[in-house]
């Protein structure tokens, strides 16, 4: 990988607003379905790209290749394209950004090769099989993402990184009256494998417990339809922050019409609440996706979208902060070297509170702990509907019996404002992609949360 000082002699191919980015991502991936390996592969995409222009008129070109002849070649190429679609268009300035530094998260531990991951896998798989012999189905994968960039402008960033997240997911499936009933859980986060997994039997407990939430699962009762007062566990706030709240509050989404346009210094919000986009650290951690500098060369900072129920920050690139006449924030992301940078969220959660979660659920008298998200959808009007595969009842300040699937749905801002109370412990959530456009690893979190909530029932 070339890194972004063996780039600074391609500068001279620069003549207008320039951004040359050099990436490679590796990734892996291991599957078995029932002990069976139906997918065991390594995948390697890179090459190099360049972004000119701005204000409306960007050029861009990418190359599966490095080197000096491929950057000259693409700069030319986007310059280019970038004149043709200028013709006409009023011309504006960018933000100045310029950082330098390397970002390097790789592991110091020795690598494991393919051979040791797909035993890895098989030593989760065969606990499994012989601890829980009742499972109709049991999945494990193993998937490893480097993802590897360097990065010249011609502003003076000079940035490299390295960004890996190792991930094992499992699914464990029961028949419960004739119906599968199954429970999906994620493991790991930043890190390549050997900084997050040591041993297969350093997940024994966490599977056991998934089991233990299954088998309540297979024996639990429907949920009631209607708005219930809830209590959503910090899976569960990171899809709420992430997908209902922090889309809205993208800039280029707020200038194609979302609801976040009208909400600018307005209560969109308990004053419990508080929400930030964090760029690489939080609460003195290193946050599941450390963003230091963004794909367009700007050092990458934390973005307090809403502080005390207020609405007070939108997520920006360059080009959405001059519209706006305010400071980039750090948000623009590409996912492949042949992606141009989209305004993207990086570590996005609603900030813990003081309550502790049994006191938040022994107050209600009638209600339900929703624990774990599945698929959901929402969009630019803060709507949303969400699956909730695991979670339980709450009957006199106790909780009761599991519930099966169901759903969630609702407009988020007006959730928030229903919200009574905050745990006082911070969850990260690190084991999904967002597919804006283009899919990317992003985190988010936050605590628990009691509010009103629209269930779907059956």
């Amino acid at each position: 990988m070339i890194q972004a000082s063996e780039l600074r002699k391609s500068a001279s191919f620069f003549h207008d607003y320039t951004e040359l980015r050099v990436q490679q991502n590796k990734s892996v991936e291991i599957a078995l379905v029932n002990g069976d390996v139906m997918r065991n592969a390594v995948n390697t995409t890179g090459g190099s790209s360049a972004r000119v222009g701005g204000c409306g008129a960007w050029g861009f070109a990418s190359a599966p290749e490095v080197g000096t002849k491929t950057f000259e070649r693409i700069v030319e190429r986007a310059s280019r394209n970038a004149k043709v679609l200028a013709k006409g268009r009023k011309e504006g300035s960018l933000p100045e950004t310029r950082t330098e530094g390397c970002f390097d998260y790789a592991t110091e531990k020795e690598r494991m090769g393919q051979k040791e991951l797909l035993d890895f896998a098989r030593g989760i798989d065969a606990y499994i099989l012989k601890n829980f012999p009742n499972l109709q189905s049991r999945v494990v994968v193993l998937r490893n993402l480097d993802m590897e960039k360097s990065l010249l402008t011609s502003q003076g960033t000079e940035a490299y990184s390295l960004t890996p997240r190792s991930l094992i997911y499992v699914d464990m499936s029961l028949m419960s009256e004739g119906q599968p009933v199954n429970l999906f859980e994620g493991f790991g986060g930043l890190g390549q494998f050997e900084d997050q997994f040591t041993t297969p039997e350093s997940l024994f407990e966490k599977l056991q417990i998934q089991y233990e939430h299954l088998v309540k699962k297979a024996e639990g009762v429907h949920a009631t339809a209607g708005p219930k007062e809830c209590i959503l566990d910090a899976d569960l706030a990171g899809i709420l922050a992430h997908e209902a709240i922090g889309h809205t509050t993208e800039a280029d989404f707020v200038l194609g019409g979302s609801v976040a346009a009208h909400y600018m210094d307005k209560e969109v919000a308990s004053p419990m609440v508080s929400l930030v986009d964090f760029a690489h650290h939080a609460f003195g951690e290193t946050c599941p996706i450390p963003v230091h500098v963004d794909d367009e060369g700007t050092p990458a900072e934390d973005t307090t979208i809403i502080e005390n129920g207020i609405l007070k920050s939108y997520m920006h690139n360059k080009e959405s902060a001059a519209q706006f006449e305010t400071a980039p924030t750090g948000n623009a992301r590409a996912f492949l070297f042949s992606d141009e940078p989209l305004i993207r969220m990086r570590n996005t959660a609603i900030l813990p509170g003081t309550s502790k979660l049994e006191d938040m659920i022994a107050s209600i008298d009638d209600g339900y702990y929703l624990m774990r998200p599945g698929n959901g959808q929402a969009d630019t009007t803060s709507e949303f509907m969400f699956a909730v595969v695991q979670g339980y009842e709450i009957k006199n300040g106790k909780l009761g019996k599991a519930i099966k699937d169901t759903t969630i749905s609702g407009v988020a801002f007006d959730l928030l404002k229903t919200v009574t109370a905050l745990s006082d412990e911070m969850k990260w959530v690190a084991t999904g992609m967002c597919g804006k456009k283009q899919p990317i690893p992003v985190g988010m979190g936050g605590p628990a949360i009691k509010c009103t909530v629209n269930m779907g029932g059956r």
